[in-house]
């Protein structure tokens, strides 16, 4: 063959022997023989796995794919989850993921009075399938991380200056709302989509934070003067009608003298009758008079409260 005649010319230019040249020869027709159709069937097979490979590709779940071509561009069609089929070379697929994806950012911005709030918000964004052709064009398959972060920052200082801090503490939920439906409306602008916007966490500078507490404690030691002041009146108040329950009651006692000279026996003998119980109970044993303790019930002659009682009588008469 050509190719044995060529090497034994080579071989012949280096000044081989004959046996070595014929053997050589030999082989190189054993090659040429049985080694076309091997190296016919790898390139078979190899051509074969290329253009499989570069012909057929994948979109998996959660994804979405659009193509572009070398002669036309960005292609407006976009094709969802499972295998499509490409021109090799000519058309490259770009795949999105388009499940939604948080993202959380950090704001220092001022309120309506002045003071400084640092604010962090969590979105879920992904793209609008309808429009990935349009995001890739003008954005590129970073457009979260370029669009996001601008956006953001100016919807939270233009919703925040519009509120005092302690405003953004108590209407919190109505912030949040706003928040929500401003980036909504800017990040449509780019074709993006929010499922969520959410506010994760607001605090304020640790001078604001110092004058906060000290304006509640001066606010629970208030209401703890009011509560003292309240209950000095109802003191006030109650010594005032015991007083004028007791006035009333000692009215009533010397009516009840003037008119029932019977009275006063009456409240002498219940008078005893307590000494004598308290007596009774006790562990120690005393001998006292029962004129002092007004235990002389039984006796016939008048006591001294009744001739008291009898000169009174008298002198008015």
């Amino acid at each position: 063959s050509f190719l044995a005649q060529g090497i034994s010319g080579l071989w012949g230019r280096t000044k081989l022997d004959s046996v070595g040249m014929q053997r050589l020869q030999e082989l190189v027709g054993k090659l040429a023989s049985t080694g076309t159709p091997l190296v016919a069937g790898g390139a078979v097979l190899v051509g074969g796995y290329y253009a499989v490979s570069n012909t057929i590709y994948t979109v998996d779940a959660g994804h979405m794919a659009i193509k572009y071509h070398r002669l036309s561009g960005i292609s407006t069609t976009t094709y969802r989850e499972g295998v499509h089929f490409r021109l090799p070379w000519l058309e490259r697929p770009i795949v999105f993921d388009v499940k939604a994806r948080p993202h959380t950012m950090t704001s220092l911005t001022g309120s309506k009075d002045l003071q400084m709030v640092n604010i962090s918000l969590r979105t879920l964004c992904k793209p609008d399938a309808a429009k990935l052709p349009e995001i890739y064009r003008t954005l590129g398959p970073d457009y979260d991380e370029k669009v996001l972060p601008s956006i953001v920052n100016e919807v939270l200082k233009s919703v925040v200056a519009q509120y005092n801090a302690s405003q953004l503490i108590l209407q919190r939920e109505l912030v949040s709302g706003m928040i929500r439906q401003r980036l909504t409306q800017r990040a449509a602008d780019f074709n993006i989509l929010l499922d969520d916007v959410a506010i994760t966490h607001l605090n304020f500078s640790p001078e604001y934070e110092k004058a906060v507490e000290q304006k509640q404690v001066a606010q629970q030691q208030a209401e703890r003067a009011r509560f003292t002041v309240l209950k000095a009146l109802e003191e006030k108040k109650r010594t005032i009608i015991n007083a004028e329950g007791e006035s009333q009651s000692a009215q009533m006692i010397g009516a009840a003298m003037t008119s029932n000279p019977g009275f006063i026996e009456l409240r002498r003998i219940q008078a005893a009758k307590d000494i004598a119980t308290l007596l009774s109970k006790s562990a120690n044993r005393l001998v006292l008079s029962t004129d002092s303790l007004l235990l002389n019930l039984m006796s016939g002659g008048p006591t001294q409260l009744d001739a008291e009682y009898a000169s009174t009588t008298t002198k008015k008469k």
